[in-house]
């Protein structure tokens, strides 16, 4: 089995809360994350795809179509947006680095089917946290 990443950046804003919550325990669970008026991060996304290696190209699958998989249906969506109010994907979703890695996966999957096989999608929010989905494994 081969495995072959891409790594993209975007930048974007969200607020983490829960309306169901009082503001005092949005502060409570979030911190500064609930702050109403959002904070921002420099995102990195790291697509992992597996399977077998083509022996026509050489190729798990072909780097230019990962990349337009990718950035179509993920990062122009999400670059330089509210991630609350924004991005339709997410709307009614708490934009947490987990739901937002599970949402990554949930816009490519099916894409890079076609190809070959998505093994996980790695959320970069900063420098010392990120998070991994590797979608419904069983």
């Amino acid at each position: 089995m081969t495995f072959l990443t891409r790594r993209e950046h975007f930048s974007a804003s969200h607020r983490l809360y829960n309306p169901m919550f009082s503001d005092e325990k949005n502060f409570e669970i979030f911190g500064k994350c609930s702050n109403p008026n959002g904070h921002g991060h420099n995102y990195y996304v790291e697509v992992t795809v597996c399977g077998e290696v083509a022996a026509d190209t050489g190729f798990l699958i072909n780097l230019e179509i990962l990349k337009k998989i990718l950035k179509i249906s993920f990062i122009d969506k999400v670059d330089h947006k509210n991630l609350n109010s924004d991005v339709e994907f997410l709307s009614n979703i708490n934009p947490t680095s987990e739901n937002i890695a599970i949402a990554c996966w949930n816009q490519i999957e099916s894409q890079i089917q076609k190809y070959c096989k998505l093994y996980s999608v790695k959320l970069f929010e900063t420098e010392k946290n990120f998070v991994e989905f590797r979608g419904n494994v069983k």
